[in-house]
């Protein structure tokens, strides 16, 4: 198909699939035809493991967007769906970029759309034009004057047209066109900028032969002044990070218990503090191996000084996970626990893809090209797996909390119908079961069709 028939082919799906709906069962169903029409579309050179691997993705988030409808599920559609169109245009470029891409895209759809060569057939353009301005432009423009004045000679013709009602909103058709309209335009038609072509090898895994050569950073600092430095540095840091670690701990573990909220206050700041030294001590390593220093014989102790803070990072995670798991012991699952479990995870994922950076000689990109397939994991699985519904049912079973604090988690309804019925229907929640299954089927979440 071409790329104009594809845009108004999505558009018009977009439209009829939203006018008049929620959104519900409609995006699933959108996202599942994206998926297909791209794996279509997508010459079979493209169509590598990871772009297959895209589809599936996208095709999974989908459905799991129509089961649930939540904003994770809408997060991991639209990431899969761009991340699939993407790659199906450039199997080459580093992942990374799909977020500059999209972004220039979204800028400069104006300027883009008024670019009709590129979109729009080159045979046959000007007698589409003319057909559009002769049959549908100039009859309605005529149409339009006389009908001003005629309504202002007749209240009656002018009563005629007013008085007569049309179950059509015709707002609401106009915004879903031009939404349809710049989202299918977007996806189809996207156009990735030479620039980027030219910064991808920027992003590269490995090393070329040209980057071992032993050369300074900065003018102002030769190689043995630098090498010098980061062995201060770690040295200094090493021992500050143990400090920290046992007043942590100290914190943590041996001081007299505080009330809830306190310790629930404290829990997330000191988790905050965890992640933003994580993400500092990777920052650091970064600026310290980014270059010939990987292949430096005489940085052997700034490399093992590395080391031992990626280690005693993990050590720190480890005690913030300890601290969240006897916190979760004591007052139950919630969506922010579980939260600080998957920052927590991903924290131990970057220390580890930072100790195979330094140990396999990568590139700083390496850790950006491996994050953001971590990241993207995380957001799959959160979109997947019923959270709301294990955190209730661990909940119950341990004996944390009431009523009041499960009905605030999501999709447990049939967990609470069963142990709390009396409470259940007297409950907003219940309402809100039984206005989800009267919504029109375009409009549904499968999840509460579930329900009895």
């Amino acid at each position: 198909m071409k790329t104009h028939q594809l845009i108004l082919l999505t558009t018009a799906l977009f439209v009829t699939l939203f006018y008049g709906e929620d959104m519900g069962l409609n995006f699933g169903i959108l996202g599942i035809v994206y998926a297909l029409l791209t794996l279509y579309q997508t010459p079979e050179k493209n169509r590598t493991p990871t772009f297959l691997i895209l589809f599936v993705t996208g095709f999974l988030s989908s459905v799991a967007f129509a089961w649930y409808g939540d904003f994770v599920s809408f997060l991991a559609v639209f990431t899969s769906l761009f991340l699939l169109a993407f790659k199906s245009k450039n199997k080459d470029l580093k992942s990374i970029f799909v977020i500059p891409v999209f972004v220039i895209n979204f800028v400069t759809f104006i300027y883009r759309f008024f670019r009709f060569e590129d979109w729009l057939p080159k045979r046959n353009t000007s007698e589409t034009v003319q057909k559009l301005i002769s049959v549908f432009l100039i009859p309605c423009f005529f149409i339009l004057i006389f009908f001003g004045i005629y309504s202002l000679g007749s209240s009656h013709f002018s009563g005629f047209f007013t008085d007569f009602e049309l179950d059509f909103n015709f707002w609401e058709f106009f915004v879903l066109s031009c939404l349809g309209f710049f989202i299918a335009f977007n996806f189809w038609n996207f156009k990735i900028e030479n620039f980027l072509f030219s910064w991808n090898h920027h992003f590269k895994n490995d090393f070329l032969q040209e980057d071992k050569t032993e050369k300074p950073t900065f003018s102002f600092l030769d190689v043995n002044a630098e090498r010098k430095s980061g062995i201060i540095s770690l040295i200094a840091l090493n021992l500050l990070l143990l400090v920290f670690i046992l007043t942590f701990n100290y914190e943590q573990f041996v001081e007299i218990p505080k009330s809830p909220n306190q310790l629930s206050a404290e829990t997330h700041d000191r988790v905050n503090a965890v992640i933003l030294s994580i993400v500092m001590a990777v920052l650091v390593i970064m600026f310290y191996f980014k270059g010939s220093f990987n292949f430096d014989e005489k940085a052997k102790q700034m490399s093992v000084l590395a080391k031992t803070w990626i280690f005693l990072n993990v050590v720190l995670v480890i005690s913030a996970t300890v601290k969240n798991s006897e916190y979760v012991l004591n007052f139950g699952i919630t969506y922010k626990r579980l939260g600080v479990y998957a920052f927590l995870i991903l924290s131990i994922i970057g220390l580890v893809m930072t100790f195979i950076k330094i140990q396999k000689q990568k590139t700083n990109a390496f850790l950006f090209n491996q994050m953001i397939w971590y990241f993207y994991g995380t957001v799959l699985a959160a979109s997947f797996i019923n959270w709301g519904n294990l955190a209730t049912v661990y909940n119950i079973s341990h004996g944390k909390g009431n009523f009041n604090f499960y009905k605030d988690l999501h999709y447990n309804d049939e967990v609470l119908y069963e142990k709390f019925p009396l409470e259940m229907e007297r409950s907003q929640k219940a309402a809100t079961v039984g206005n989800e299954q009267k919504k029109p089927f375009l409009s549904k979440i499968i999840y509460y069709q579930t329900l009895k």
